[in-house]
């Protein structure tokens, strides 16, 4: 007797088993529908005599078995629709074919074919992507007929409707981006009876746009479109000319129509929105330029032999002043008196307090200060007005006598100017004899080197900004020195004032490669 493989069973077709007795017939229905009859099927060793014989397994089911008594899945025993799919092509394959059966436990994810089927049949089609435009309809008739709406991403635009300019101004939120207001007719029978309406709104007396005036006070960032009739047209143009961005015509209103006129007036809306606020920031730089322009220092050397250049140059994109500041002034007594000086950064913070010092350094000199004590001073004003306890100011002092011969330098911080002497090359006076940056030490000292300038002579005085630039792609900085030559080979080509300023400024940039960072100050006294 073979030996049956465990969880596998031989199918049996209908038409291939042997005759079955009434007693087998009937426990094959029992087991079918889940009960047990005799205990078992007790007359399946009676199976006649040259009948073939029947594999190991259940006994099969008759054709004519009824249709309430077939078979049916447990609870928990319930096919896959793949297998279901597969059992149903082996109803047509020999009958030596054999098909594993598995048990299926609870976890395996388990559905009938039909009931896939139809659950994907019945399932939704997916939702319309999300509201896009929002319209708010203003006007008396409540009834008014507004078509659907599809914005230009496909969603559908949605609709509020107000009867007057109080619902209105409820409904009116920030997600709103269109405002249809429907303008009664201008009828001459009605016009007394609107006048309250209009005073109401703040029109004026006789004003037929009074809504509309009162809706651009109220909606000043959303497209407004006007809806009147065809015999309004001129009453429509108005209204365009007065802040609307588009007009229609009830009898014209359909969805395509007003959808394309809606979009429309937004696009046109968020247009004069951006044109009006470059405007006012075209303005707003105008105004700065005249102010930061007017801050810019004027010279005061009349009655003085010395010639006076200058070249600024803001880090700031698109300023006209930054930290850096200098100034010149002649006092009575005949001595001139010149400065540069650094603020740390380049915003206009730092360009408003290099203005301040610049101020109060041309009081102080007219009052008869210099040296340590106007620089004590200076620091003074620096820890009052500064609005970080961390920002100071590099500064460089020069007052030289009536005749020109001689000079005081002090150094707070900042690089030590750059003499000419006639006939000599240029060189850079000494820098230890320097104090500290104004604003770091609250009791430091900075004294004050008497230089001897020479009958002609030309003195350079810059900031930082003038010697941080880079040489070509690498690290390299400018440094004094390099800024030393460089300056030498300009003078020898000939070069004097604003030129010799501007020349070394414009190769200074193209060795860094493109435009300097900080901001640049260059002084230049010359005596001949």
């Amino acid at each position: 007797m073979p030996v049956p493989v465990p969880h596998k069973r031989t199918v049996v077709l209908p038409h291939q088993a042997g005759p079955v007795d009434p007693g087998c017939a009937e426990t094959a229905r029992a087991a079918a529908v889940g009960m047990s009859a005799h205990g078992g099927c007790s007359g399946a060793s009676r199976t006649p005599q040259g009948a073939p014989e029947a594999p190991l397994g259940p006994a099969p089911l008759s054709r004519d078995l009824p249709a309430a008594d077939l078979p049916r899945p447990a609870a928990d025993r319930r096919i896959p629709a793949g297998r279901t799919a597969a059992r149903a092509e082996a109803a047509h394959v020999p009958a030596t074919t054999t098909e594993p059966v598995t048990s299926v436990t609870p976890e395996t994810p388990e559905v009938e074919a039909p009931a896939a089927a139809a659950s994907a049949a019945a399932e939704p089609a997916p939702e319309p992507p999300a509201q896009g435009l929002t319209l708010l309809l203003i006007g008396e008739d409540p009834n008014n007929h507004v078509p659907e709406m599809w914005d230009w991403a496909g969603r559908k635009v949605r609709l509020r409707t107000a009867r007057n300019l109080t619902e209105a101004e409820r409904l009116l939120t920030d997600d709103v981006h269109c405002i249809l207001l429907d303008l009664t007719p201008a009828e001459p029978a009605g016009r007394e009876e609107r006048e309250p309406a209009r005073a109401v709104a703040g029109g004026t007396p006789g004003d037929e746009l009074a809504a509309l005036h009162a809706v651009l006070r109220m909606a000043p960032s959303q497209a407004v479109l006007v809806l009147t009739c065809e015999t309004d047209a001129e009453r429509a143009a108005d209204a365009v000319r007065v802040g609307a961005q588009d007009y229609l015509f009830r009898d014209e209103l359909d969805g395509k129509v007003l959808s394309r006129a809606v979009r429309y007036a937004v696009e046109r809306k968020r247009a004069d929105l951006a044109q009006r606020q470059l405007t006012e920031s075209r303005l707003r730089a105008q105004e700065n330029a005249r102010l930061e322009r007017g801050l810019l220092p004027t010279p005061l050397l009349d009655g003085s032999e010395l010639r006076f250049a200058a070249c600024y140059r803001p880090g700031r994109s698109r300023a006209l002043l930054g930290g850096d500041f200098y100034d010149t002034v002649r006092t009575s007594d005949g001595t001139v008196h010149a400065m540069i000086g650094d603020v740390c950064g380049h915003g206009p913070d730092e360009a408003a307090l290099g203005v301040e010092l610049r101020i109060a350094w041309r009081a102080l000199t007219f009052a008869g200060l210099y040296g340590d004590e106007l620089l004590a001073t200076l620091q003074k004003v620096l820890e009052n007005e500064r609005s970080d306890d961390e920002i100071f100011a590099t500064l460089c002092t020069v007052d030289i006598s009536e005749d020109g011969h001689r000079a005081g330098v002090c150094l707070a911080g900042h690089p030590a100017p750059l003499l000419a002497r006639a006939g000599e090359q240029p060189e850079l006076l000494p820098y230890e004899f320097g104090g500290p940056a104004l604003g770091l030490l609250p009791e430091a000292r900075w004294p004050r080197r008497q230089v001897e300038l020479g009958a002609a002579w030309s003195l350079m005085m810059y900031t930082d900004g003038l010697i941080e630039g880079r040489i070509g792609e690498g690290t390299q900085r400018l440094g004094q020195e390099g800024m030393t030559e460089l300056v030498t080979l300009q003078m020898a080509s000939g070069l004097t004032g604003e030129e010799l300023l501007e020349a070394s400024v414009r190769e200074v940039r193209a060795l860094n490669g493109g435009e300097l960072t900080d901001d640049v100050a260059v002084l230049l006294l010359d005596r001949r």
